[in-house]
């Protein structure tokens, strides 16, 4: 089977795993800066203390390999302290963001059957009790702290009769690391496990092709339920760099994103391709003298948002990145340099990262010719385990790969894809009704399944639209159960008890019937665009 050839090397040490390298790196610089945020430091020495005593604790509540422990906190020194701790306890991190519905955080904890889940004070009357993996978690009602299951990561009291050196090492690099829940098409979030030796053979890539060090900074602004904070957290950790805090909710805020790389002296930084646009329109941002490089992943690259980015910031570099969750975040990269953009209509995805291997294949699993379009599966160490307790769904997406060791599996990405001579990868669009939405990927079968749900909808979907170019948005097309009328509002506050705020429909279409094909499929070309109300003068968009 023809596949980009990969580069495989022999990386860190066969042990290696994320909490073992940072705290490596620790050894190395005990007194540098570590992380930062808002004007509070730890050095690396500090870090290390606090996660070592976060470890302890939950290894002393029954924390070892293959554990999962939830953790819901907002960006802030506690939560890297937690992050790393669990890590440190031989368990794995499952993120509950604290922008989730209730209801989601509570299906997430059960799903993944976390004993424990890591907080803080001012967000643990709304974290859901973890159950046992019997799926009978509920809501967090009571005094903080006080519920069984929870623990406080700002609470010092929990944490300060606990050893401050190394508990022992538990877990290798086979053991996971985090499962982070994407969107599902069947109406609920699947879990992607992905273990330490597909993360730091994504991480050790990108120190091999960037090269940190202790002059660099890198900004973290990436919600953790999604897989690019993973390396924004760990990255700069392993080489002796500094990690920049965002403020909660400063990643929309493109004004605060800029004065924050100049204070801080940010090198190195993440934008979903949307959000590079946006932030390409902020005045100002030739004062970012500091930045360096510039890492977009997410969704797919304009070339005339990469030509603009080298022109304002000619002294940075600009790389485009792909990986699906079902990977250890990245497994393709492409550096766009404004002589291989010119003329180009899509920005590459590029070729396959160290140890990781790409096929273009047609629907018999067999390769397509060179050039042509086929869908695109993913091989090599950082393909994840497959989905948390879906076996049925595991199997049909993650599939035998005869071309890697014997057992080894390819994820069949459901992105169509074409492939030249060099390697180098171009993603079509997909195969299916998944899209991504400003970087975040979204199921609209899952958006369908519970606008269906709603007591005064007989039917209805959800599709992505741009109408206007580069202003995406969710409509939904709705047919009442009865009556002429249909309250969007009301439905919107329905919907967000269970789906987060990026997947709520921004606009709400009444029909009276789907319009269907002759062959009796939904004809989504027939679906009228919405009416957009006119703002009022001096009013922006948010």
């Amino acid at each position: 089977m023809n596949a980009t050839r990969p580069r495989a090397v022999s990386g860190p040490g066969p042990g290696a795993t994320l909490h073992g390298a940072v705290g490596a790196q620790a050894g190395r610089s005990p007194h540098a800066v570590a992380v930062e945020f808002e004007g509070t430091t730890l050095a690396y020495e500090e870090l290390e203390a606090r996660a070592n005593q976060v470890a302890h604790g939950l290894r002393r509540r029954g924390v070892g390999p293959e554990t999962l422990v939830g953790i819901r906190a907002e960006r802030s020194l506690a939560l890297v302290v937690g992050l790393l701790g669990i890590l440190k306890a031989g368990g794995a991190y499952v993120p509950l963001d604290p922008g989730y519905p209730a209801d989601r955080l509570s299906f997430m904890a059960r799903d993944a059957g976390v004993p424990l889940v890591l907080t803080q004070r001012a967000l643990a009357g709304r974290v859901p009790v973890p159950g046992t993996g019997t799926g009978t978690g509920t809501e967090a009602g009571t005094e903080a702290g006080s519920e069984a299951g929870t623990l406080l990561l700002d609470d010092t009291s929990v944490w300060a009769a606990e050893p401050t050196g190394p508990p022992a090492n538990l877990s290798g690099p086979a053991h996971l690391a985090y499962v982070i829940y994407t969107s599902g098409s069947t109406g609920r979030p699947k879990g992607v496990p992905n273990e330490h030796r597909g993360v730091i053979n994504r991480l050790d890539w990108m120190q091999r092709a960037y090269g940190l060090g202790g002059h660099d900074a890198v900004l973290q602004k990436t919600p953790a339920s999604f897989d690019v904070s993973v390396w924004e957290f760990f990255w700069p950790l392993m080489t002796g760099a500094r990690l920049v805090l965002a403020a909660p909710g400063g990643h929309k805020d493109p004004a605060y994103l800029r004065d924050l790389i100049v204070r801080r002296s940010v090198t190195t930084a993440h934008f979903v391709p949307s959000m590079l646009a946006a932030f390409l329109q902020e005045p100002g941002i030739e004062e970012m003298t500091s930045l360096r490089r510039v890492i977009c992943s997410g969704e797919a690259l304009p070339p005339d948002c990469a030509r603009e980015f080298l022109r304002r910031l000619p002294w940075s570099e600009l790389h485009n990145l792909y990986g699906p969750t079902e990977a250890a975040i990245d497994v393709s990269a492409w550096h766009c340099r404004p002589e291989d953009l010119a003329g180009l209509t899509s920005v590459p995805i590029g070729t396959a990262i160290q140890n990781m291997r790409l096929y273009v294949l047609d629907g018999t699993g067999a390769p397509v010719a060179l050039g042509e379009p086929g869908e695109l599966h993913i091989g090599g160490v950082g393909v994840a385990r497959g989905y948390l307790g879906r076996p049925g769904l595991t199997a049909e997406r993650f599939v035998p790969d005869p071309s890697g060791p014997p057992g080894s599996r390819m994820y069949r990405t459901g992105d169509l894809a074409r492939q030249d001579a060099d390697g180098v990868v171009e993603f079509l669009g997909r195969l299916d009704h998944q899209v991504k939405l400003r970087g975040l990927r979204v199921e609209l079968g899952e958006i369908d399944v519970a606008l269906r749900s709603l007591a005064r909808v007989r039917d209805g979907v959800v599709v992505l639209r741009e109408d206007v170019p580069g202003d995406q948005r969710l409509v939904a097309y709705v047919v009442p159960t009865d009556g002429d009328e249909f309250d969007g509002p009301l439905a919107r506050k329905e919907l967000a008890a269970f789906l987060p705020d990026f997947m709520i429909p921004t606009a709400f279409v009444r029909l009276d019937a789907l319009p269907l094909t002759p062959n009796g499929k939904l004809d989504r070309g027939a679906l009228p665009a919405p009416v957009r109300r006119q703002r009022r003068p001096g009013t922006r968009r948010r």
